[in-house]
């Protein structure tokens, strides 16, 4: 049901709607890749992949639980995954810009991973994260969509079990 009798938030493709989304930062040889809860309140799984993988991941995350949408960024090696998703997983598509994300991305990696040891004395800038931070920038990308910050469930790896103060 769309239109003026639809209720509020009824509709899986905008943010405040309901169902499963995942998230994805493409690249060449690995990519972030995130999946909500159906309220779109955690982030359930998150994961950095290289794209045979996460291709697969996608599509079992389909078929298992019916994604409502995947939000993709707009940058490396996206218009050949959003005709892949579109084609082959029939799944439907929300580019999203990542203009800046992988900056953010990395202030939000130490939100979710507070430092720990020496790394708790650098200045943040010169911090840099001690794995793969692909899957925070897909988190990103769908945060800014929802318009709000996400908490990980502790399956979801390592990370923020709630989201940081505002």
């Amino acid at each position: 049901m769309t239109g003026p009798e639809a209720p509020i938030g009824a509709d899986p493709m905008e943010p405040q709607g309901r169902g499963v989304v995942a998230a994805l930062d493409p690249g060449r040889s690995k990519c972030g890749l995130v999946r909500t809860d159906p309220e779109r309140g955690r982030i359930e799984e998150a994961l950095v992949l290289p794209p045979g993988p996460c291709r697969e991941r996608l599509l079992a995350w389909h078929r298992d639980l019916k994604l409502a949408v995947v939000v993709l960024g707009d940058g490396t090696g996206s218009r050949r995954w959003q005709e892949w998703l579109v084609g082959e997983g029939a799944l439907p598509v929300l580019l999203v810009d990542e203009h800046g994300s992988t900056l953010a991305a990395r202030r939000r990696y130490w939100q979710l991973e507070p430092p720990h040891s020496w790394r708790r004395l650098l200045p943040e800038g010169l911090r840099q994260p001690p794995r793969d931070w692909d899957d925070v920038v897909a988190q990103l990308l769908l945060e800014r969509w929802l318009g709000q910050p996400l908490e990980r469930a502790a399956a979801a790896g390592p990370g923020l079990r709630r989201p940081p103060a505002p």
